[in-house]
């Protein structure tokens, strides 16, 4: 049985309780990718001189990058943690949950922060992707 990959059915949710009263579902993502998330570094390893491999688990922190076409009312969200980030000299936890209806899975995003973000649209003959920043502290896994 081929198991249906559709990213389009997706269902990304952000929430910023200390700016938003309700949880923000993200729409219009960038055509060609909507986020990503590099591979994740769990063991620091060193080799003894003696050749045997020594390991052991480190923490580390999720990063993810969320792309936006530049007619996404998205925009005005992310827009709106930069410049209450900015007024407020401080920032502002994220909390995040991704729905993949198409292959029945969940993640639950914890502890975030908007990291970096562009802070306007390039312009060509259109408009550009906009990209915007968020590290988390630990992102789990889960059935729907």
């Amino acid at each position: 049985m081929a198991l249906d990959i559709t990213a389009a059915n997706s269902i990304f949710v952000i929430t910023v309780t200390s700016l938003f009263n309700a949880p923000v579902r993200l729409e219009n993502y960038a055509a060609d990718r909507a986020w990503d998330a590099p591979e994740l570094e769990m063991a620091e390893t060193a080799m003894s001189i003696d050749g045997y491999l020594n390991a052991g688990f480190v923490p580390n922190p999720v990063d993810q990058t969320v792309s936006l076409s530049p007619a996404s009312s998205s925009i005005a969200v992310f827009e709106a943690i930069m410049t209450a980030q900015q007024a407020a000299r401080s920032i502002y936890r994220l909390g995040g949950e991704i729905t993949l209806t198409s292959t029945g899975r969940k993640y639950t995003m914890v502890n975030g922060l908007l990291r970096a973000a562009s802070v306007l649209p390039a312009a060509g003959r259109v408009l550009e992707t906009r990209t915007f920043a968020i590290r988390w502290q630990s992102v789990t896994p889960a059935g729907v």
